[in-house]
C-alpha cells in the first residue's frame, strides 16, 4: 500500500444532527458532506473522548485519553501552558518521521507558551505578562507539524491575532469589547490583521494552500476549524441559506470549505489515495439556540439527550465520516463504536510499523472497519468518556455506565443542587434507552460492578490497550476518582 494522504477537518461544535447524510430530518441539507459520505464511509457511533473541545483534540493528536494529561476538566484558556507533553509521540510526530510533510491549519487550542515579559510570575500567566509581539514556544511545530497557521483558541477567546509557525503576524494594537449573543466573544486585544468574520475563509485558504505545495509528496493536514462554534458569523452569501438560524448557515459555510477541499484534491489527480476524514471536537453548543431551530423543527443532537459538555451522548457523539476511494467502499455505513482517539493506531496500522509502549495508549486501529472486514465482535473493549466537569462514563457494548447523578455538564441536571438527590450513578442500555432516560443501575449491579472494575483497570494502568503500563501526567489520584 503506497503511503496515503490524510486530511483531517474538524468542526468546532458541530452537532451529529446537523448533517444530512446522518439526520434525514435536517433542516440543514449539507450537500457537500453528503456528496463525501456517498463517496466513502458514514460512523452512526463515533465518538470524541471528551464533550469539549481541548480535551478532544489531545485524544486525536496523542491516541491517549485526555483525562491523562495535566488537563482534569475543563478547557485551555488564553494563557494556558501546553497540554501536549514535550516528548509524547503525536500523529503528526509519527508520520513525519516515516516522510510525511505535515501541517496544521486552524483552531489550535491545545495550550503553548506565551514569551513572558518578565521571570516566571506568581499563580497564572496574566495578558499583563505576555509580550504578544514575540514568538511563542512549544507549539504545534515542536510536537511533529512543520508547518502551523491558525489561531490559539477558539474564535471568542482573546488574544485575537494570527500565529504563522511561531510567530505573531501582528502584534495587538487595540482592543475589542466583549459582544453577546450568537455573535459572542470576549473582551481582549486585537491585531490590525484579524477580523473575526474573516478567519474562517482566511484558514480555509491557507489549508488549500498546503496542499497546493504538498500535493506531489505524503502529506498529513490537521485542519481544525473555528466553526460553527460561536462567534456565529456567515458570509453575506450563506446569510439565511439554511432556512433555520445563523448557526445553520454557519454549518452550510463549514460544508462549503469540506466542498473547496474535495474539489482541490481532485483538481491536483490525489483524491483517490487521499484519505479525508470529518469530524466534530463535541455536540453542539446551546450556543446555536436549540429553541429557534427546535421550532423550525431542526435537531442538532438528533435523537441523543443532551449537548456540548454533557455525559450524556449528545456531549460526545459526533459526525465523522471518512472517504478512501482506494480502501473504503462507497456508500458504507460502519455502526461499530469507533472514538476519535483512534487516528494514531489506525496510520500506523496503515503504514505497517507498531507503536511503542508509551504511545497512544488508548488508540484502536480502525482500519479493519474501513475495509470492511466482517467482525464477530467490537473492535474497542470499552470506550471512556469525559464531561466539562470531569465526569467519567465508560460504554461497553450496550452499556454506558456514568459516574455521575446528572449530566456533568451544562444540561439539566447539572452538577449541583439540580443533581443532588439522584443515584451517584447512572446505567443506560443504550439498544433499548437510546435517550438515556431510563437509569437502570439498580436493576444490573453485576453489570455496573464489571464497569466500574474495567474503568479503575483504564486509570491505574495507563492505559486501555493491551501494552506495558504506563503513568497518567499528575498520577491516578483526583477528586473524579471518587469511586476508586
Amino acid at each position: 500500500m503506497s503511503k496515503p494522504n490524510i486530511v483531517y477537518i474538524l468542526a468546532d461544535d458541530m452537532g451529529y444532527g446537523d448533517l444530512s447524510c446522518l439526520n434525514e430530518t435536517s433542516k440543514i441539507r449539507t450537500h457537500h458532506l453528503d456528496t463525501m459520505a456517498a463517496g466513502g464511509m458514514r460512523f452512526s457511533d463515533a465518538h470524541a473522548t471528551s464533550a469539549v473541545c481541548t480535551p478532544s483534540r489531545y485524544g486525536i493528536l496523542t491516541g491517549r485519553y485526555n483525562w491523562r494529561s495535566w488537563m482534569k476538566r475543563g478547557v485551555a484558556w488564553s494563557w494556558s501552558p501546553p497540554v501536549i507533553e514535550p516528548d509524547r509521540m503525536t500523529v503528526a510526530s509519527y508520520l513525519g518521521e516515516r516522510g510525511y510533510s505535515t501541517g496544521c491549519v486552524g483552531k489550535w487550542h491545545l495550550g503553548w507558551d506565551w514569551c513572558r515579559r518578565h521571570p516566571e510570575p506568581d499563580g497564572d500567566l496574566s495578558e499583563e505578562d505576555v509580550d504578544l509581539s514575540q514568538p511563542i514556544s512549544r507549539g504545534p511545530t515542536t510536537v511533529g507539524f512543520d508547518r502551523f497557521f491558525g489561531i490559539a483558541a477558539s474564535l471568542d477567546i482573546p488574544p485575537y491575532l494570527y500565529i504563522d509557525d511561531d510567530r505573531p503576524t501582528m502584534a495587538p494594537d487595540r482592543r475589542i469589547e466583549e459582544r453577546k449573543g450568537k455573535q459572542f466573544w470576549r473582551e481582549g486585544p486585537i491585531s490590525t490583521d484579524f477580523e473575526h468574520e474573516e478567519v474562517l475563509p482566511r484558514l480555509a485558504e491557507e489549508a488549500l494552500d498546503f496542499v497546493d505545495d504538498h500535493a506531489g509528496e505524503p502529506f498529513f493536514l490537521y485542519f481544525p476549524l473555528p466553526a460553527p462554534h460561536t462567534p456565529i458569523l456567515p458570509s453575506e452569501s450563506f446569510q439565511g441559506a439554511s432556512g433555520t438560524n445563523e448557526y445553520g448557515d454557519f454549518c452550510l459555510m463549514v460544508d462549503d470549505v469540506v466542498g473547496q477541499m474535495m474539489a482541490k484534491l481532485e483538481q491536483h489527480g490525489i483524491a483517490d489515495n487521499t484519505i479525508l476524514i470529518f469530524a466534530s471536537d463535541n455536540g453542539c453548543s446551546p450556543m446555536a439556540d436549540f429553541e429557534e431551530l427546535d421550532a423550525v423543527g431542526h435537531k442538532p443532537s438528533y435523537v441523543f439527550r443532551g449537548h456540548k459538555a454533557d455525559i450524556y451522548e449528545g456531549g460526545h457523539r459526533i459526525p465523522l465520516l471518512i472517504r478512501w476511494p482506494e480502501q473504503i467502499e462507497p456508500g458504507s455505513l460502519c455502526e461499530q463504536t469507533v472514538c476519535l482517539v483512534d487516528l494514531l493506531a489506525t496510520v500506523a496500522d496503515i503504514l505497517g510499523d507498531p507503536l511503542p509502549d508509551d504511545a497512544g495508549e488508548d488508540s484502536v486501529s480502525n482500519l479493519p472497519l474501513w475495509q470492511g472486514e466482517p467482525l464477530d465482535t467490537s473492535l474497542r473493549e470499552a470506550t471512556v468518556h469525559h464531561s466539562v466537569d470531569g465526569s467519567f462514563s465508560i460504554r461497553a457494548g450496550r452499556w454506558k455506565l456514568e459516574m455521575c447523578p446528572g449530566s456533568g455538564g451544562w444540561s439539566y441536571p447539572r452538577p449541583g443542587e439540580e443533581s443532588r438527590g439522584l443515584p451517584p450513578i447512572q446505567l443506560y442500555d443504550l439498544e433499548a434507552d437510546i435517550g438515556e432516560r431510563s437509569n437502570v443501575q439498580d436493576q444490573h449491579p453485576e453489570v455496573v460492578e464489571r464497569l466500574q472494575q474495567l474503568l479503575t483497570r483504564y486509570v491505574v494502568e495507563g492505559r486501555s490497550t493491551p501494552g506495558a503500563p504506563q503513568a497518567n501526567t499528575g498520577g491516578n489520584r483526583w477528586e473524579q476518582l471518587w469511586w476508586m
